[in-house]
Formats: structure tokens, sequence, C-alpha cells
């Protein structure tokens, strides 16, 4: 168990601050869904909603404090008594129930949008954290807009909450305004200044809008801040707020330099980081830090070296350290010779050191017209250029009978090593009919690991292209057909896969001999 000192608490504003993003909105089972997977990561709070807000966000927090009970359950409350009020019935059926109780307190603020005095709000504040601590011990402040807040006035309202029992006084950086070294600053200013700062935790919560919410996050850790306030895949009000995957990786990766650590299991980001997105429909870009689909993903040549030579050349954490199965080469025109020999393994091909070139050669022109090179067309590199015979199997003649009052039949005529055969089966459709008499006249049974169909050109007189998976021996082999019917591609596609298989047949026998 981490002492308090060492330890950083991660304040989840995923379902709060997180949903207020536009198309973040979720229901109440998307909401509960949602908690239960932070409860897995391990995050000490759940801001679990906004009670005031509406029926619905009040319902929602109610049946998270009732469900989750490993985490602390947080409601937001404006310094309102009933806005307090409410938040309190939402949360008190909580394990753990908190009460967030905010207002301005940068002159801006208070002089456009509270339209009171210094002294006014202070007295509302303190009025707040006072009626907050009738209902639980465990009551947060945050003093909205505080990096614009005179700084004085600022280490009064801190002092003042405290005194009235608030355990958590939180510093945001509300519309991403300042700078770390700057925020940094102003935690250590607190702590320097506010004479029981030592009673609660110092929290921040900051906005992306300058992209330097992780940034300021940090230097205010540094400064002795202990809790952080973030969201998954930092979403929330315009830019976001900081992502809790960045601040918990930053902490653990670095922590020769800070010392700190949380209680996140690292493990489970990745997977938090999906359900977001299977849940709100919004992806995260690709190069996002930690989550993004490139995040553990490499082209240039000489990081692909470097990596298959040690991990740690190129990569500070591991991808399994946040749940990703893997590194992945992006096999593209930066690619090296060795990470096209190491993905040849992968896929099952041991080829010679002069296969090698030659494969190599043949990919590089590819890639040169082809943005990225995926594992089929290495196979079919390989195929064409190391495995290549005349070919076994030839379509001569295909008639298939199909439709929803008719047993799906095909006919099929073939040439097999220069012998013309022909044959008919059924199946449960009509590409399904057409492969088991394939299947028949060829005597084969490779399993099929995957169909596929895609327009090489729009409108209904599109020309189809299939692409067909067999597993043979432990490799893989595709097999491509293109034709305007779509059941003749099918069939030139499994028989194109069937000739590289018998090509692959006939490499391994000449290596054996």
């Amino acid at each position: 168990m981490k002492s308090k000192k060492e330890k950083v608490y991660i304040f989840d504003t995923t379902l709060r601050d997180g949903e207020q993003s536009p198309g973040f909105s979720m229901n109440l089972d998307e909401k509960l869904r949602f908690a239960r997977r932070l409860e897995k990561l391990g995050v000490d709070i759940i801001e679990a909603g906004f009670p005031v807000a509406s029926e619905g966000d009040f319902l929602s927090v109610q049946e998270i404090a009732r469900k989750i009970r490993e985490p602390r359950i947080a409601a937001l409350a404006r310094i309102s008594l009933s806005d307090i009020d409410r938040a309190w019935e939402s949360v008190k059926d909580a394990a753990h129930p908190m009460i967030h109780t905010f207002t301005s307190s940068s002159d801006i603020h208070i002089k456009y949008m509270l339209k009171k005095t210094r002294e006014q709000v202070l007295k509302d504040a303190c009025d707040a954290v006072r009626h907050a601590c009738g209902f639980t011990k465990d009551v947060e402040f945050s003093a909205q807009d505080a990096t614009r807040t005179d700084r004085d006035y600022l280490c009064d309202m801190v002092e003042a909450v405290i005194d009235e029992g608030a355990t958590t006084v939180n510093i945001p950086d509300t519309v991403g305004y300042a700078l770390p070294d700057e925020f940094g600053e102003l935690i250590a200013y607190l702590f320097e200044n506010v004479k029981n700062i030592k009673n609660a935790i110092v929290s921040v919560h900051c906005h992306d809008d300058l992209g330097l919410a992780v940034a300021n996050s940090l230097f205010a850790v540094k400064n002795g801040a202990r809790q952080v306030e973030c969201a998954i895949n930092g979403i929330g009000e315009r830019a976001g707020n900081a992502s809790l995957e960045e601040v918990v990786m930053a902490l653990r990766t670095r922590k020769d330099l800070m010392g700190l650590d949380t209680s996140i299991k690292t493990e489970n980001i990745y997977r938090t980081s999906r359900l977001l997105t299977d849940i709100t429909g919004i992806s995260v870009q690709p190069n996002k830090a930690i989550v993004g689909a490139n995040a553990f993903a490499h082209e240039s040549g000489i990081h692909q070296d470097g990596l298959i030579k040690e991990k740690s050349t190129y990569e500070i954490m591991t991808p399994q350290v946040v749940g990703v199965t893997d590194t992945y080469f992006v096999l593209g025109k930066h690619s090296g010779r060795h990470a096209i020999k190491e993905r040849l393994k992968k896929i099952g091909y041991n080829l010679s050191g002069d296969e090698i070139d030659q494969v190599f050669k043949r990919f590089k022109e590819l890639a040169d017209v082809k943005k990225e090179i995926f594992d089929e067309d290495l196979e079919a590199i390989v195929a064409d250029d190391i495995f290549r015979k005349t070919d076994t199997y030839k379509l001569i003649y295909l008639n298939v009978v199909s439709g929803n009052a008719a047993i799906p039949t095909a006919t099929v005529r073939m040439e097999v090593d220069g012998e013309v055969c022909q044959d008919a089966d059924f199946g449960v459709g009509p590409v399904d009919s057409t492969f088991a008499v394939i299947k028949k006249i060829t005597k084969t049974d490779n399993h099929l690991l995957k169909y596929m169909v895609n327009a090489i050109t729009g409108g209904t007189d599109a020309q189809g292209i299939v692409t067909v998976q067999l597993k043979y021996d432990g490799r893989t082999v595709t097999g491509r057909g293109a034709d305007p019917d779509i059941i003749v591609a099918s069939a030139k596609a499994y028989i194109n896969a069937l000739n590289r298989i018998e090509s692959l047949k006939e490499y391994d026998k000449g290596k054996n001999d």
C-alpha cells in the first residue's frame, strides 16, 4: 500500500466534465458500464455527475453510488445549499460518498458571472463547505478559474474552506491559461502561504486549451499536489481535460524523477479507452499518446531494426503495460530489410538470404505506390516471386442456382493438372456451394480463415475483388480474384489460394530434398 506521501490520487471526471464534451453524452446504462470499468482500472474517485443538472444526471449518479463500491463517488454541486442537498441525496448510498462543491474565485468571474463582492463569495464558499460537512466528512472545494485569481485572495479562500472542514482543495486551471512553470509555482505559493494547507489534499484540474493540461498537472504534483483530476482520452469541455492515461504513465515511467505513483492498474488503460470509444462512437486520433493506434506502431527502418534487437531502444514503456497486445511494425517505404524478414517469419515464411533480397526488392517497388503494406501483400509477393509455378488448378466454367426458394447448388468445370473435371455440390448459399464443389474436385479441405468482398469501382456494375485466406501447415495463404460477378470472383480467389498452396508444397519439398 502506497503511503500518502508517495501516492497521487486519481480523480476521474470522464462521467462529469468529460460527458460535457459535444458528442460524448451517455445514458444511465452506459455510465454504469463505464463506471464499472473505472473501478477495475483502480481510480480513487469517480466524479459521477452533476445531479442538479437534470433528473437523468441525478439518477445516474445515484445508481453508480449504489452499485460501485471500491472508489469514492463524488457528486458536483455549486455553493448553493439546495445544490449540495441534491448532491448528497444522489451519493448518500455510496460506500464512500463525497461532495464536490465549487465557486469562482477570479475577479473576472466574480464581476461578470457572480456579480458579487469578494467578501460575499468567500462567505458563500464557507457556508457551502460547512453545509456539505454536515452530510459527509469527505468534502472537496474548488476555486474555479484559480489560475487567473489574485493569489492572496486565493490563499484566503483555501485557508477558510479548510477551516470549515474541506478535506480536499482543488486548484483548477479552468480555461487552460497557465504555463507549467507558472502553475507549479502557484501550487508552491499556496503551500508557503496557507497555514493549514497540510490539513487537506491539494488537487488540480487542468484544461487543455493550450495543450498543456498534462504538463501543468505534473508540475503541480512536483510542487506538492497529491490529486489529479483527469479524464480518459483527455475528453472534456472545449479542448478537454488532462488525459488520465498520460498523467498516470508519465508518473510511472518517470518515477526515477518524480518518486510518485498511483493505484491505477495500468494494464486496463487501453481497454478503458476502447470502451469509451465504443460507447460514444468517437475515436482518439491515431497519434494520441498511450492509447492511439500509432502509440506503439513503428515504420522507420532504423526504429524497427533497433526494436527487433532491443525493445528499449525506441520504446520507453512496453505496450503490454497499458494493455496493448504488442508493438506493431507498419510496413511502408521507410521499413528496412530486417523488419521484412521478421514479419515474414511471423506469418510462417522462413526464407533464405537471396529470397529475402528478392522479396525486399519487390516490397520497395510496391511501397512506392502503396502507403502501407499488409501481410496479404507480402504473401502475394512471396507466392508470385518465390513459389510461383504453373497453376495446378484452372477455372473453366461455373454455374450457380440460388434464391430463397431454391437449394443453393454450384456446378463447376475445372482443369486439374491438365485434366478436365466437372462436379456439383450444395451449400448454405451460392459462395458456400461453390467452395464445396471446388474442394470436392480438388480433393482439398483447407480451413477458411477469411472471406472478404470489395468493390473496385462504384455502381451496381462495379467489378468486385474477393480475398480468401486459407490455412496450410500453420501458414496463412491468401488468394484473390476479380470479376463483375461476385460468385465467379469468389471461385477465382479460392482457386488462386489453392494454387499458391501447391506452389508452397513444391517449394517445401525442394528445400527438404
